[in-house]
């Protein structure tokens, strides 16, 4: 290490609190510190252990009051770190999932709400677009299981186009197949941005009327399949949304805002925006995929191995 002043080498000098070791010039006698590398390149104090213990807590379905339990910080501080680490993994997603060739791309959304439901609302919030429901769109691919691409927003066109404008920039420019639900913004979506690449069908379950007195998010009796060719020449026998299905089952059990019936919703949209980059850039690099037996990003040949938490703390 060299003197800031003196620009020669200095001698170590012990070590610090954390065990960081010392360096003192023997010029001006002054003493300095090994130089850290900080937590997403960011102004942040705790040890990068404590770090990663909070993102691990968070990413394994734990609230922020209990991740600020478990870890023995203040809740502010469980909240700037998600801020930080979404920022940091939406940031990484971007750049490392680009131009995959891909096969079968299944979508769907997955609906949550922040600070109320959207019947809830008040005549002035209305506008409000942070506000009430809000849908995770999700696209995985059914081979690698890899999640290609992800938008937060209100259900509609301008967000779904946006959904599918992210999964081009992260397709390679072969023809693929794409299958969705019967969500009617697709169609025109899918029509102006992926009309070079993408044989499109969607898919619709039909079920049975529910009956009376039943629970409120139990759907009736499964009663048909319906597949229906949109664009292109989509193979129907292999078109299947069952893969993204099961991965919204995975993400409500994973990142705790989205578990139904609890006080756990989020209050803030950024807050959630960043869980659920947290949550993706964790699936995608440091999950074993049990199925695959290794990690969604090293089947799609991204990377040759599995992540920890320190690397995508310091990605």
């Amino acid at each position: 290490m060299t003197c800031h002043n003196c620009k020669i080498e200095m001698v170590k000098a012990g070590r610090g609190r954390n065990s960081v070791q010392r360096f003192k010039c023997t010029t001006c006698g002054k003493r300095f510190s090994e130089p850290q590398q900080k937590p997403f390149g960011a102004d942040v104090r705790l040890p990068q252990e404590t770090v990663c213990r909070i993102l691990h807590c968070l990413v394994e379905g734990n609230s922020v009051r209990g991740t600020a339990r478990l870890c023995d910080v203040e809740k502010r501080t469980v909240l700037n770190i998600l801020t930080l680490a979404g920022e940091n993994c939406e940031r990484l997603l971007t750049e490392r999932i680009q131009q995959i060739p891909v096969a079968q791309v299944q979508a769907d959304e997955i609906w949550t709400f922040v600070q109320k439901k959207e019947g809830h609302k008040w005549p002035h919030e209305k506008a409000a677009e942070k506000i009430g429901d809000a849908y995770t769109f999700i696209a995985l691919e059914s081979t690698t299981k890899l999640v290609l691409a992800w938008h937060l927003g209100k259900r509609d066109t301008p967000n779904t186009t946006e959904f599918i404008r992210k999964l081009r920039a992260a397709t390679f420019e072969d023809p693929f197949e794409l299958c969705t639900d019967a969500f009617g913004s697709y169609i025109p979506a899918v029509n102006e941005v992926l009309y070079d690449r993408a044989h499109y069908s969607q898919i619709v379950k039909v079920y049975s009327k529910q009956e009376e007195g039943r629970e409120r998010y139990s759907p009736g009796e499964f009663v048909k399949l319906e597949k229906t060719a949109m664009r292109g020449s989509p193979d129907l026998g292999r078109a299947s949304t069952s893969h993204v299905e099961r991965k919204n089952g995975s993400l409500r059990q994973w990142c705790k805002r989205l578990t139904r019936l609890t006080y756990a919703f989020s209050k803030k949209w950024d807050n959630l925006k960043a869980a659920l980059a947290l949550h993706f850039a964790y699936y995608n690099f440091c999950r074993v995929h049990s199925s695959l037996r290794v990690t969604p990003a090293m089947e799609a040949g991204i990377t040759d191995h599995v992540w920890d938490l320190s690397e995508l703390v310091t990605a």
